[in-house]
C-alpha cells in the first residue's frame, strides 16, 4: 500500500472502441460518476453498473473510494467493461497485494476482440455476395 499522501491515481481502460480515463481518489464515502454523472444515472440497467464495478466488489473496496471517469467512443457495454478494465488497473496500483484476486477474475486483461473491418468486394468482413457457377 502506498503510505505516502495520495490525491489520485489516474488509469485507462479500453474495450473495442470505448477508452475510459480512470481517476481513483481515497475517500471516506464512496462515490462513483462517469461523464459527470452519477453511476446510477449512466448505466441505466442494473447489469451495466454491476459489470462497472465489478473490480471494486472483487476486492472488497466498494466504498473507500471517489472514483471518477471520462469515457468515450463504444456503446454502452463496451464503455462499462473499459471502466472495469481501468478501476482494476487503478487498484492495483493503489495495493500491490490486490493484483492477486482481480488478475483471477480476468480484470486486468484487456480484451482485444473488436469488430473486424469491411474487406471490398465484400458485403460484410467476410459476407461474400452469392456465387454461381454459370
Amino acid at each position: 500500500m502506498i503510505e505516502e499522501k495520495i490525491r489520485y491515481i489516474e488509469t485507462v481502460g479500453r474495450r473495442k472502441t470505448a477508452i475510459a480515463r480512470v481517476r481513483l481518489t481515497p475517500a471516506a464515502k464512496g462515490a462513483c460518476s462517469v461523464n459527470g454523472k452519477e453511476v446510477d444515472s449512466y448505466f441505466p440497467t442494473e447489469e451495466l453498473r454491476r459489470v462497472a464495478l465489478q473490480a471494486l466488489t472483487v476486492a472488497k473496496l466498494s466504498q473507500k473510494f471517489k472514483i471518477t471517469a471520462k469515457i468515450i467512443g463504444g456503446g454502452l457495454n463496451s464503455q462499462a467493461e473499459a471502466l472495469r478494465h481501468g478501476l482494476a488497473r487503478s487498484l492495483v496500483l493503489f495495493d500491490q497485494g490486490l493484483r492477486k484476486k482481480v488478475k483471477a477474475a480476468g480484470f486486468l486483461k484487456r480484451d482485444p476482440r473488436a469488430k473486424e473491418r469491411r474487406k471490398f468486394g465484400l458485403k460484410k468482413a467476410r459476407k461474400a455476395p452469392q456465387w454461381s457457377k454459370r
